[in-house]
């Protein structure tokens, strides 16, 4: 168990193990089966079912935030769930899917699903919003990931972090059931969040799930795909102006390079006229979901941080954008080096002539 905690699921032995021996895998098997024995704590618990309390969190996270402003409190909050001291707390907000409603039923030409994740929906909606009017601004009608009556589908990554993997396989299968019919009309699931789209190409393909999953997982891209994917075809056209700033420095989520799904982002940003890309060379952020949260972790999540990421960040331009699609990535850039990192989809989204 102390080895696997140190094991911060990027997917990197998937990528470079000559026998392709995944890790992250073998962490999640070893968690579910300390969770049988011994249950998980509070910490997990507040992890693993994120998406169940999320939106309410939303509508009182202006307390929330004040909360964490006043000392006495924030600090015996972080000590009872054994978070660092030194970690902002993720910000709740008001739901991007609240009162949004999709049906498989229409068929609008050129269509897409856009699957708005736990955090992106609850913590940053502008990157959900920004990948909206990108989408619209190619003409595609936009879909979401919505059932009426039910809250919005989710991935069932924070439950697999916790070792509980009946109910990540309970909520693939709920995703499944409300996005097969999309799929089998050809309409594409694009996602923003590396780790939680993926899991759609990857964890989804071991719950014995069949030739849904792979359909599901053939249909499946990152929103940076997707585009790449569909101008390749021909069937994209995006007006684009040039920025304030043309210097972007770049980073990588740990998933987008397992998954070979990183080039697309600098494709996507290359497309702005006047842009100028740089790539970090760097290899996980540190954060890793909870990982650089959990306050036995935090000296190896900064470690790991000041290997690359964060120096290149501080020599950056004043003016330069910092790009990160993983929301982990994006706070410990925040936490790490006081810069605001931005989804790519806002990034295309500032750019838009319109």
């Amino acid at each position: 168990k102390e080895v696997l905690d140190l094991c911060v699921s990027c997917k990197g032995c998937k990528r470079d193990c000559p026998t392709g021996v995944d890790m992250a895998k073998v962490k999640i098997e070893a968690r579910a089966a300390w969770a049988d024995k011994h249950g998980i704590r509070l910490r997990d618990k507040l992890i693993a079912y994120m998406p169940a309390y999320a939106s309410h969190a939303g509508r009182i996270g202006g307390a929330l935030a004040l909360a964490e402003k006043i000392p006495v409190i924030s600090g015996w909050v972080k000590g009872l769930l054994g978070l660092a001291p030194q970690r902002s707390l993720p910000r709740f907000r008001k739901s991007f899917l609240n009162g949004v409603h999709s049906s498989p039923e229409t068929n609008a030409g050129k269509e897409v699903l856009l699957f708005v994740d736990t955090f992106n929906n609850n913590m940053e909606p502008e990157n959900a919003l920004a990948a909206q009017q990108v989408l619209e601004a190619a003409g595609y009608k936009v879909h979401f990931n919505t059932v009426p009556g039910q809250r919005p589908l989710c991935c069932g990554r924070t439950y697999l972090a916790a070792g509980l993997v009946d109910q990540a396989k309970a909520e693939a299968r709920r995703t499944l059931d409300a996005l097969m019919p999309y799929v089998r009309r050809g309409v594409a699931v694009v996602g923003l969040e590396p780790s939680c789209l993926l899991s759609l190409r990857d964890e989804f393909l071991n719950y014995d799930y069949g030739d849904e999953a792979k359909q599901l997982a053939q249909s499946a891209f990152l929103f940076e795909e997707f585009l790449v994917q569909e101008h390749k075809a021909g069937k994209l056209k995006l007006d684009l102006k040039p920025l304030s700033s043309g210097k972007i420095v770049l980073h990588g989520h740990c998933h987008q390079k397992a998954f070979d799904a990183f080039r697309p982002v600098s494709t996507v940003l290359q497309w702005i006229p006047q842009a100028d890309v740089s790539v970090v060379e760097s290899s996980c952020c540190g954060m890793a979901g909870s990982f650089g949260y959990e306050e036995e972790h935090y000296e190896a999540s900064m470690a790991m941080a000041e290997l690359s990421l964060l120096p290149a960040v501080r020599k950056a331009a004043a003016d330069a954008i910092v790009v990160a699609d993983g929301t982990s990535c994006r706070h410990q850039i925040h936490d790490g080096a006081g810069r605001e990192a931005l989804h790519v989809a806002r990034v295309l989204a500032a750019a838009l002539s319109v």
